[in-house]
Parts: C-alpha cells; sequence; structure tokens
C-alpha cells in the first residue's frame, strides 16, 4: 500500500470526518476523541454513501432491565437502511461472520517529515537595514 496525504490534522477536528478519494476511492475519515479511521464510503448492502451516516454507540446489557452505553462515537450507521459498521475495524453488527466496509489505516505524520525529500531549494540570508529588506546574494 503506498501512504497520500489527504489533509492537515486541524482540518477534521474530533468528532468529525472527511471524505477524500484516493486513488479513485472515495473513503471517509473519522477523528474519533483525536484517533483517525477511514472508510470506503460505500455500503456493502447496496452501496448507500457512509460518509452521510450517523456515528452512534453501543447499548450492551449484562441482564434484562440493565443497559449500558458504550463505544460513543465508533459505530457508523448506513444513511439508506440502518446497517451498522464499526468504524475503527470495519466490521459489521449486522452479519459481522460474513459483511465488512472496507478500512483503511490512517496516520498522523508530522509534516516536516512529509516535506523532506531529496530537493533543496537555494536559500539566501535576508537582513532588516534601517527599515529596508535588503537580500544578500
Amino acid at each position: 500500500m503506498s501512504k497520500h496525504v489527504v489533509a492537515a490534522a486541524r482540518d477534521i477536528p474530533p468528532g468529525s470526518r472527511q471524505l477524500v478519494t484516493v486513488k479513485g476511492r472515495p473513503i471517509v475519515v473519522f477523528n474519533i476523541r483525536g484517533e483517525f479511521f477511514g472508510v470506503l464510503n460505500r455500503c456493502p448492502h447496496q452501496g448507500g454513501p457512509l460518509a452521510e451516516g450517523v456515528l452512534g454507540g453501543l447499548v450492551e446489557s449484562s441482564e434484562p432491565g440493565q443497559y449500558r452505553f458504550s463505544r460513543e462515537g465508533e459505530i457508523l450507521r448506513c444513511p439508506w437502511h440502518g446497517w451498522e459498521f464499526d468504524v475503527r475495524t470495519g466490521q459489521s453488527w449486522c452479519d459481522p461472520q460474513k459483511v465488512t466496509v472496507r478500512s483503511y489505516p490512517v496516520e498522523l505524520t508530522p509534516g516536516a517529515t512529509i516535506v523532506e525529500g531529496p530537493y533543496v531549494a537555494e536559500t539566501f540570508p535576508v537582513s532588516v537595514e534601517d527599515q529596508y529588506v535588503v537580500v544578500e546574494v
């Protein structure tokens, strides 16, 4: 797999998402409490746009009448038919053994490491002298 810069981290604040295209693939990048995850913007059921889906959580119960809400903001519901997927893994909550949405690894990389390369621009010292800008060549 090749890596592609898709956005600055500040452009996808916690609790938000951004639809990007990488090599022709529409991928939704989610920021969940500072962690980033990517899934294909296509529900495997009938192709619904997952970027428009609602993020929720799980309601769990250890016994009748006892309920607990967990994993807030980590379960994505398709806007067309309500199929649910784990944003972290792509696993379906409708049929976990057979259905998944394609997930993509997402990482934060410091900008300094991205801009490094084999090319170096020629630089010149600049100084300010009595309110004049002077470039030394």
